[in-house]
């Protein structure tokens, strides 16, 4: 038995030999990113070893962590096999995630399908995303939201996007019971604490209704999800579900159901059903655009009284991972930023000193180095006899033959902007705009004549419009046609809650998007390609 100390809160954990310390500590329920999932190309699980001259540096180690880093005694936990007593000091902190929790709800009557027999009942409803979870308790006689509750979805232990989670449970006989044990202890951890702070008795809830993707929905049920993650990509099920909350292991008392909205494929779930049904989407004759971005990109478009829906794999980078200086949103990260001659200007969430750059920072990061030219439309970093005294000044260096912008160094702070950086959000503007391209293609409408763009979702709240079309996510064309209405899942599983209509609305809705693969769309390739460029 190997014993790893961690000098941060003084604790120790007893692991077997030969265990990786990136596993240990993700067991142990300590925070640490792993978005390569263990494979060393992320650099974000470093650890500070105290006495590190007992570990060899690997070369995922050179390839991200500074010289100075090194000497430090700072390693990437996913490179050290333990073969004797480890003290370590954790980089990552237990920090203040922002998760939205807020989403735009349209006028309608309660009548919920659940009847509150007496006073002081009530209801929950959930948004699972991947990334994160959010509940409200829900007073089921007013409608008014008594309590929400929030949390990073922990299942990011085992993989930050959908397909590295279907992947650990089929590399894994019990993989799906430790993602559904996951997600089911989140959702009791929630509930208590808004019970507790609502000081009422669990026994008052009498419904809960949820809205997710469709891979969450599976996770959630304890259903094997693999069908999803290769070719055709069939879900086991996408019409919405009720189990009692005991089948799956919700601490209530047995009779409380759980409803999971419907979804419409493998990769439009229910989250998505529920952002046209918020939106109005479905009942719209004009030409509208429904966007939500997050480590997947899901498009819906209303032309004509149709609904046409495709998903694009845009990656955890517009998340802040994948990104040497990236982080998640929470407070001290870089979320806007201004770039001029004299200097640079940023906004951190929270006012706090700076920790890195979550997405919307990234994404404002590159949208001032295409303004000022210091990136060209192929997304290459300009090569130096092709910069300007000033621009020297404002940081281009050559590190290891890699080019890189400081936009900020002192002792406190720093942030490098890679190539490879710059390469990870060019790749999710490409997924997500060759989407939307192909979209408009099939329905035979011009981004000219579309009249609005509705942004739903955790991260795509947190973009400005300036950032959206500066970065050429969001055509030119859509400017001034963004409207943000925040947490749409949370929202139509809410709607859902309070109404037997709104429940059978959005059976019917689910059933009228129409989803297309990309890859089925012609010349894609070409369309993609295109939609990478500046």
């Amino acid at each position: 038995m190997i014993t790893v100390s961690i000098r941060n809160d003084e604790t120790k954990i007893g692991v077997d030999k030969g265990s990786n310390l990136m596993d240990a500590l993700i067991q142990s329920d300590y925070p640490l990113e792993n978005p390569c999932n263990g494979t060393g190309t992320c650099g974000k699980c470093k650890v500070k070893i105290i006495n590190s001259e007992q570990y060899k540096i690997s070369s995922s180690d050179m390839k991200h962590l500074s010289e100075e880093e090194l000497s430090l005694g700072y390693r990437l936990s996913c490179m050290i096999s333990l073969e004797e007593d480890i003290e370590i000091e954790l980089v990552q902190v237990n920090a203040n995630h922002k998760i939205l929790t807020y989403g735009h709800v349209p006028p309608f009557e309660f009548d919920p399908k659940v009847k509150p027999v007496g006073s002081n009942r009530y209801g929950i409803c959930v948004d699972i995303g991947t990334t994160t979870v959010v509940a409200s308790l829900v007073d089921m006689a007013s409608g008014n939201e008594v309590d929400t509750a929030s949390k990073v979805n922990p299942q990011k232990k085992y993989g930050l996007d959908v397909l590295t989670r279907i992947t650990y449970c089929a590399q894994n006989d019990l993989g799906i019971k430790d993602l559904q044990m996951e997600i089911v202890n989140c959702l009791n951890e929630l509930i208590q604490s808004m019970v507790q702070n609502a000081d009422i008795n669990a026994s008052q809830i009498i419904d809960i209704v949820i809205s997710a993707n469709t891979t969450m929905l599976h996770f959630l049920l304890g259903i094997d999800a693999s069908s999803i993650g290769h070719a055709p990509y069939k879900p086991v099920f996408t019409d919405a579900q009720t189990v009692d909350c005991t089948d799956i292991g919700i601490n209530l008392p047995k009779g409380v159901s759980i409803y999971c909205l419907p979804s419409v494929s493998s990769y439009i779930g229910a989250d998505i059903v529920s952002g046209c049904y918020v939106s109005d989407l479905y009942k719209s004759l004009s030409t509208k655009l429904l966007i939500d971005v997050g480590t997947n990109g899901e498009i819906v478009l209303a032309h004509e009284g149709k609904l046409y829906a495709c998903s694009c794999a845009a990656g955890p980078a517009l998340e802040g991972m994948n990104i040497s200086s990236g982080v998640r949103a929470q407070d001290g990260a870089i979320e806007e930023l201004s770039l001029n001659k004299e200097c640079v200007t940023f906004k951190t969430i929270g006012n706090h000193k700076v920790i890195g750059v979550c997405g919307s920072g990234i994404l404002a990061i590159l949208r001032e180095l295409l303004h000022h030219g210091l990136v060209n439309n192929r997304g290459t970093i300009i090569k130096p006899k092709e910069l300007s005294e000033d621009d020297y000044r404002r940081g281009y260096i050559k590190e290891n033959g890699k080019k890189r912008f400081i936009l900020l160094e002192n002792k406190e702070d720093s942030l490098k902007v890679t190539q490879n950086d710059i390469r990870q959000i060019q790749l999710a503007k490409g997924a997500i705009l060759s989407g939307l391209q192909a979209l408009t293609q099939r329905a035979g409408v011009s981004f000219d004549s579309i009249d609005e763009v509705i942004i739903a979702g955790q991260f795509g709240t947190h973009l400005s419009s300036d950032s959206l079309v500066g970065t050429g996510i969001v055509p030119d064309e859509l400017f001034g046609k963004i409207r943000y209405l925040g947490n749409t899942s949370k929202s139509g599983a809410y709607m859902v809650l309070m109404s037997k209509l709104a429940r059978q609305e959005i059976e019917v809705l689910s059933n009228r998007i129409h989803y297309f693969e990309l890859a089925d769309t012609p010349d894609y390739e070409r369309i993609f390609a295109k939609a990478l460029l500046f």
